[in-house]
């Protein structure tokens, strides 16, 4: 963990979640939250299960922050939960979007006090331009090129987050009399 922090990654996707799972870096995530089915005794998909869009994705960051991870319960996730009782603050969020299903996400997170990043294809036409749109809106705090490579733009802005994070929980941590 970077600088005294503990890093979990997680993805609430609007794609199916099988799908998600079969990549080779699912295991690195948490949890996954996407769309899914339900299969007969065969294997096979009968019903959607769960169908996630731009607005219950929302849904998600709320049980990321209460740590009520389990889709099906409704009841922790309706519990009130005074904000600095809850695992994950909103300010120690990074949301990582690529689309517009993500931008309900990112101006929550955002507005929460947490860190939004609007990704974008560089070869895409206008891709760039609807990035920057984001900023200019304000519901995004960064953009960059979808390239996740270490020492490329996404990970240096990632990276300078963690440090903001770990020294604004240094600095709390000094403002507490002993």
């Amino acid at each position: 963990a970077a600088q005294g922090l503990r890093v979990e990654h997680f993805i609430i996707s609007s794609g199916i979640r099988e799908m998600i799972e079969g990549a080779p870096i699912a295991h690195h995530f948490r949890e996954i939250f996407a769309s899914s089915f339900i299969y007969d005794h065969h294997g096979v998909a009968q019903w959607p299960a769960l169908a996630l869009n731009y607005t219950t994705k929302t849904q998600y960051l709320f049980r990321i922050n209460k740590g009520v991870l389990a889709v099906d319960d409704d009841r922790g996730i309706n519990e009130y939960l005074p904000r600095h009782e809850r695992p994950v603050p909103f300010e120690n969020l990074v949301f990582i979007g690529d689309g517009d299903t993500d931008v309900p996400c990112m101006r929550l997170v955002k507005d929460q006090g947490g860190h939004a990043i609007a990704v974008y294809r560089p070869r895409a036409e206008g891709a760039q331009a609807q990035a920057a749109r984001l900023i200019a809106e304000q519901r995004v705090d960064f953009i960059a090129p979808a390239d996740y490579r270490k020492g490329r733009t996404l990970d240096r802005i990632v990276h300078g987050i963690l440090a903001k994070v770990a020294a604004d929980h240094t600095l709390r941590a000094l403002g507490k009399p002993d």
